[in-house]
C-alpha cells in the first residue's frame, strides 16, 4: 500500500509553501501604512466616545462599531489609491491639479483641526498620568521629546516600526474588556441584536459622534504621504488594501472593547464618565488595579500614536504643497518638514500644560469642528479618485462612487449635526 508521503506530489507541495512564504513576506514589506492610521483612529477623543458609548448605554453601540468598518476602509482604500498610482501625497495632488488657492483652502483648516486634535492627545496622556498617580507635567514632556526624537533620528522604517509598536500597545484595551467579566450572552444579544432607542436624543448624538469619530480629516493625508515615502507602487496595491482593511476591522474592535469595558462596570452601576482617563479610575474599584492599569497603559499608547501620526500628516501635507524635502529618510536635511513636526508637537503640549485649561470641553469641541471640515476633505478626496487625469484607469466605477457618495453623506451629514449641536448645546 502506498504511504501518506507517496501519494503527495513533492513539488507541488513545496511549490505551494514557497507560493505561501512570497506572499506572505510581500504582504509583510507592505504592511504599515494602513494598520498605523487605523489604530491612530483610536485616539484619546475617539476612547473618550466609546467609554461615553458604554457607560451610557451599555452594549447598543457594539452593531454600528461593527458596521462602521465598512465607511473607514472604503475612504482609506481609495486614499491609499492615489498614492500607489500617482506616487505623490494628497496636498501635491491638490496644488498639481487645482491649484495653489484650493491647496491653501485644504491645508489652512486641516492645521487648524490638526493642532487642536494633537492638544487633545497630550490631553489624554496627562489624564492616563492621573491613573498612576504621577504629576502629568513630567509625563506630557517626556511625551513630546519622544515624538519628536523619533523624528530626528529614525529613517521611514524605523519610525513606521515605532508606530506599529503603539498599535500593540492599544491591543491592552482587549484583556482589558475581559477583565470586566462581561456576560457574553449579553453582548451579543444587547450589542447586536438588541433594541436602538433612536427617540432618545443623546443616543443620537453618541451616534453621530462615533461616525464623527471614524473619519477624520488627518487621515487621508497621512496614510497617502506614509504610502508615497515607503515607496509602494502599483504592483503593492492589492497586499495595501489587505493592509487597510485590517486596520479598519482592528480599530473597530478596539472601540468595541471599550464598549464592552465601561458597559460591564459603570453602566450597570450607573456610573458616568467625563473622559477615558476618567473611565479607567472608575474602573479600579469595580474591577480591580489590573483592569485600570492595563486601560489606562493602552489610553497612552493611543495618545502617543494619534500625536504622531497627526503631526506627521501636517508636516507631510505642507512639505508636499510647497515642494520641500519631506520624507523621513531625509532626516535632519528636511529642515522645515522636521521643524514643522517639532513644532506642532511643542505647541500642543505647551498648551496642554497650561493651569486650569478646560481639556473636556477643548476635546468635545475639537470633535465638533472635525464636523464641518470631513466634507472639505472627502470632497477632494473625491474629485481626486475620479480624475482620470490624476488616477487613470484606476478611477472610481459608478457603483463605487455611488456607494461612497452614500456613505460619506452620511457621515457628513451627522458630524455637521454633531457639530452643530455641540456648539449651540454645549451641555448636551
Amino acid at each position: 500500500m502506498a504511504s501518506l508521503e507517496s501519494l503527495t506530489p513533492p513539488v507541488d507541495s513545496d511549490g505551494s509553501r514557497r507560493t505561501v512564504w512570497r506572499w506572505l513576506l510581500r504582504f509583510l514589506a507592505v504592511v504599515g501604512p494602513g494598520l498605523v492610521v487605523a489604530f491612530a483612529d483610536t485616539e484619546a477623543g475617539s476612547i473618550t466616545t466609546a467609554a461615553t458609548s458604554g457607560a451610557q448605554f451599555g452594549y447598543k453601540l457594539i452593531l454600528l462599531q461593527l458596521l462602521l468598518i465598512v465607511p473607514l476602509f472604503v475612504v482609506q482604500e481609495m486614499t491609499v489609491r492615489l498614492g500607489v498610482v500617482t506616487g505623490k501625497g494628497h496636498a501635491r495632488l491638490i496644488r498639481e491639479h487645482y491649484g495653489l488657492g484650493w491647496a491653501w483652502v485644504s491645508l489652512g483648516t486641516m492645521l487648524v483641526t490638526n493642532v487642536a486634535a494633537l492638544v487633545t492627545e497630550f490631553a489624554g496622556i496627562a489624564g492616563a498620568a492621573l491613573i498612576f498617580g504621577l504629576n502629568p507635567v513630567p509625563l506630557v514632556l517626556l511625551a513630546a521629546v519622544l515624538l519628536v526624537a523619533v523624528i530626528f533620528t529614525a529613517k521611514y522604517k524605523r519610525a513606521e516600526n515605532f508606530a506599529l509598536a503603539l498599535c500593540l500597545v492599544e491591543l491592552l484595551f482587549i484583556p482589558a474588556a475581559f477583565a470586566a467579566h462581561p456576560p457574553l450572552r449579553e453582548v451579543v444579544m444587547k450589542g447586536l441584536f438588541g433594541s436602538q432607542p433612536l427617540g432618545n436624543y443623546a443616543y443620537l448624538l453618541l451616534i453621530a459622534s462615533n461616525i464623527g469619530a471614524v473619519i477624520m480629516p488627518w487621515m487621508i493625508f497621512y496614510q497617502q504621504s506614509a504610502t508615497v515615502d515607503k515607496g509602494l507602487k502599483l504592483p503593492d496595491l492589492h497586499f495595501a488594501r489587505v493592509d487597510t482593511a485590517l486596520g479598519a476591522v482592528f480599530t473597530q474592535i478596539i472601540m468595541c472593547a471599550v464598549i464592552v469595558t465601561t458597559a460591564a462596570t459603570l453602566f450597570v452601576r450607573h456610573i458616568p464618565v467625563s473622559d477615558a482617563a476618567h473611565a479607567a479610575l472608575a474602573l479600579e474599584p469595580l474591577v480591580g488595579r489590573f483592569a485600570g492599569v492595563t486601560f489606562g497603559v493602552a489610553l497612552i499608547g493611543a495618545s502617543m500614536l494619534g500625536a504622531f501620526v497627526v503631526a506627521l500628516a501636517t508636516a507631510w501635507a505642507f512639505g508636499e504643497a510647497f515642494s520641500w524635502r519631506c520624507s523621513l529618510n531625509d532626516g535632519l536635511r528636511a529642515k522645515r518638514f522636521t521643524g514643522l513636526y517639532a513644532g506642532c508637537v511643542g505647541i500642543a503640549a505647551a498648551i496642554v500644560l497650561i493651569p486650569n485649561l478646560p481639556l473636556v470641553e477643548i476635546t468635545v469641541y475639537v470633535e465638533a469642528f472635525n464636523g464641518f471640515v470631513l466634507p472639505i476633505v472627502l470632497g477632494f478626496l473625491l474629485v481626486l479618485v475620479n480624475d482620470k487625469r490624476v488616477i487613470g484607469e484606476r478611477h472610481n466605477r459608478p457603483l463605487g462612487n455611488a456607494i461612497t457618495f452614500a456613505l460619506s453623506g452620511v457621515c457628513v451629514a451627522l458630524g455637521l449635526w454633531m457639530a452643530i449641536t455641540t456648539i449651540l448645546h454645549p451641555g448636551g
